[in-house]
């Protein structure tokens, strides 16, 4: 199975190439993903029809890296500051995931087949659960991150 990156531009430039290969097909693997930059979406179709469109905030606030959910339970930082975020770039993990690069920086998220399923499936829930956790906060998704404090440690390993 080979799942086509498709990267759309504009209405009639597409860029393309190859994604994944593997023998042994999974439903839950997309068979196509395309990075749709004017909506700031990630669109993924899969085998049995289903299609999940992913915002790119959703995507970033939701990273499954060490710099957004920490090393542990309470370790988590909100992402604040995320709604025009862009990904610039999109490259494959091996047979098993894609890691994009976003215009704020942010590219040690890897996002497995069986991550971005589950963000597909639970898209709704997410973003209600994130906007509460903003609201909680009290802040909204366009207040700037907070600068790090000096002398702070942040992640760079992951």
């Amino acid at each position: 199975m080979v799942i086509p990156l498709r990267v759309r531009d504009n209405a009639t430039n597409f860029k393309s190439a190859d994604c994944m290969s593997s023998p042994v097909p999974r439903t839950d693997w997309p068979q196509s993903i395309v990075l749709h930059k004017l909506s700031r979406v990630l669109e993924l179709s899969y085998a049995d029809g289903t299609q999940y469109r992913l915002p790119f905030e959703l995507l970033r606030v939701y990273s499954p890296s060490a710099e957004v959910r920490g090393h542990g339970p309470g370790q988590e930082t909100l992402q604040t500051g995320k709604r025009d975020v862009d990904i610039v770039s999109v490259m494959q993990v091996g047979n098993y995931a894609i890691q994009p690069s976003f215009s704020d920086g942010h590219d040690s998220g890897i996002y497995g087949w069986d991550y971005l399923h589950f963000l597909g499936q639970n898209q709704d829930a997410l973003w209600s659960d994130y906007i509460a956790r903003l609201q909680a906060a009290g802040v909204d998704r366009d207040t700037p991150m907070p600068a790090a404090a000096s002398g702070a440690h942040q992640c760079s390993s992951h």
